[in-house]
């Protein structure tokens, strides 16, 4: 089992979101709002500017929870959404254990 994180521009939430509840591999996902700064943040055009001023960048975090044989189409249909170019990035980490309380 993998958890597959992405970060991406607050903006392009409800895209990435549309495109998971699209995909039958993906039962579920979460969202959690973070603030983050990059080298990148100085071309960002989705910047306003107070946040430039203010030197991070609003954008939110998502986390998968996927079986190995699903990780690749996960993220080849995530990277193939032109809307989410240059949104964001993301990496993978295993997972030990999983489980509901």
């Amino acid at each position: 089992m993998k958890n597959l994180s992405i970060v991406i521009h607050a903006g392009a939430q409800q895209t990435l979101a549309d495109s998971l509840r699209a995909l039958k591999q993906v039962s579920g996902f979460t969202f959690n709002p973070v603030e983050g700064h990059s080298e990148f943040s100085e071309d960002d055009p989705f910047l306003s500017a107070q946040d430039r001023v203010v030197g991070y960048i609003p954008r939110v975090r998502v986390d998968i929870l996927l079986k190995d044989e699903d990780l690749d189409h996960v993220i080849a249909t995530i990277i193939g959404q032109k809307s989410l170019k240059g949104q964001g990035i993301y990496w993978v980490s295993p997972v030990e254990q999983q489980g509901r309380l």
